[in-house]
């Protein structure tokens, strides 16, 4: 899109605090997408002589990339630190700051909900969800994160297609963010919840037995728990329900096993769906598209 284009701010991305705090200043909208999941992505650019910015817990995250200058932009808690191409920002969704704009600057946000951040915690840091929050970080590096932001950049976003590949590229910014930006929750004390060892033994068990039905039943068991309370206890420990998080873990399965050649009904029966048709349908149910075009699409 032509960098001088400025679009009206669509309504429903006010809903996020940093969009609104950006649409109300003196920032011009180029882009602005659903990216899909709850997901949205936007880039600013900003042209003044001197302006001040706050945000005041906005209640999502927030990942800033500087595309271009920013050179005159700084946060008053952080004297001496400016900004730059490449230089990136970490706001999560509890943090207050307060910024001086001087000059112009070009940016992208991606925006998210915690438990988008959080999700994924079992699954690529052995941690409960409620144990992570994002880190409050101003101007710091991470050559991965950029060169994610660039492919999100140069990924159109105007139809379902390529909505669906930025999608990919943002779900992976996030858990880059994960592994690089997390922090345990200041004063945090845990309350119920799985013992550690028994959260990977559940955690172990589906991911083998992924192709099978798995029953709370057998969860209980191996929890040494009652159906009762070890569906409570998962919730804690996993952040969703037992289906959930079954469910949730066979669809990843099969959009790593779409990115290869294993035939459809093959990848169905190895996530646990009886019949292509299901798999189809469920599939369909969260990404928008039947497997077979997500392959064309996402698979290489």
């Amino acid at each position: 899109m032509d960098p001088e284009i400025t679009l009206t701010p669509p309504p429903d991305a006010m809903s996020h605090a940093v969009f609104r705090t950006m649409a109300k200043a003196d920032a011009k909208l180029e882009r602005f997408a659903w990216l899909g999941d709850g997901l949205a992505a936007a880039i600013w650019r900003r042209e003044v002589d001197m302006a001040e910015t706050t945000y005041e817990q906005p209640g999502h995250h927030t990942l800033s990339c500087y595309l271009v200058g920013g050179y005159g932009v700084h946060r008053d808690d952080a004297p001496g630190s400016y900004g730059a191409p490449q230089r990136l920002c970490a706001l999560p969704d509890w943090h207050e700051s307060r910024w001086t704009v001087r000059g112009g600057l070009r940016m992208m946000h991606l925006y998210f909900m915690p438990e988008h951040f959080t999700r994924r915690a079992v699954v690529e840091l052995d941690r409960e969800p409620r144990e992570l929050t994002l880190q409050d970080r101003t101007y710091f590096e991470n050559p991965r994160l950029v060169q994610l932001c660039a492919d999100l950049l140069n990924q159109p976003w105007s139809d379902p297609d390529q909505l669906l590949r930025a999608n990919e590229i943002a779900h992976e910014s996030i858990s880059e963010l994960l592994r690089s930006q997390h922090m345990v929750k200041p004063g945090l004390r845990l309350r119920g919840g799985l013992a550690p060892l028994v959260r990977r033994r559940l955690y172990d068990y589906i991911e083998a037995h992924l192709e099978r039905n798995i029953t709370l039943g057998t969860l209980a068991q191996l929890a040494c728990l009652s159906e009762f309370h070890l569906a409570r206890m998962f919730r804690v420990s996993f952040g969703m329900p037992p289906s959930a998080w079954i469910a949730a873990r066979r669809l990843e399965r099969a959009r790593v096993l779409l990115k290869g050649e294993l035939p459809l009904q093959q990848v169905a029966y190895a996530c646990g769906y009886a019949d292509l048709s299901h798999f189809s349908h469920r599939f369909r149910d969260a990404t928008g598209v039947p497997p077979g075009r997500y392959r064309q699409i996402v698979g290489g």
